[in-house]
């Protein structure tokens, strides 16, 4: 049986990472090291910033949230955040709808084209903003809605901006 739709991913078991695009079933392999670390590292320094200022609820990598319907969309960030009002702490299944923070760690088999779109999807579905975590060139892009991309290099800081308050982190420290 072929997989076309989010409730149809949810039954279908330990099929192997993957996502759901307009339809289409789209297998990933596996993160590597480098990948898994700057992830962790990530997740840590935002959680605990998240919690500790009680902004909403926060999720891990392969948490698939549904973006879109007939066809249907599954995608899974490394990291994404909820704020307080939007955040279910009870949900089984996909979460419903974007998420406001997605965080993207490219892998070295990622391809540019494939990049763009994971953004333009996140983007149109509603997300404020997107990060784009790239370690070979050791860079954090931002993309938010009808602004220009921002490249941000280890010497400057990824602000937490209306979206985070309070939460700033060296470039570098996501790489340390």
């Amino acid at each position: 049986m072929a997989i076309t739709t989010a409730e149809q991913l949810l039954r279908a078991g330990d099929i192997g990472r993957c996502e759901l695009i307009r339809g289409e079933l789209r297998m990933m392999i596996p993160a590597g090291g480098e990948h898994g670390r700057i992830t962790a590292n990530l997740t840590c320094q935002l959680g605990n910033h998240i919690k500790s200022h009680q902004l909403g609820t926060f999720y891990a990598a392969e948490t698939g949230f549904r973006l879109a319907r007939n066809p249907d969309t599954v995608r899974a960030p490394d990291f994404a955040f909820l704020r307080g009002p939007r955040a279910s702490h009870s949900l089984r299944g996909f979460v419903p709808g974007p998420p406001d923070l997605a965080v993207e760690v490219l892998s070295p088999d990622d391809r540019p084209g494939y990049v763009r779109e994971k953004v333009a999807e996140w983007l149109e579905a509603g997300t404020l903003a997107v990060w784009v975590v790239d370690p070979r060139e050791r860079t954090v892009t931002v993309h938010e809605p009808e602004r220009p991309a921002v490249v941000l290099s280890e010497s400057e800081v990824l602000p937490g901006a209306e979206l985070l308050p309070g939460f700033e982190l060296a470039v570098r420290e996501v790489f340390d």
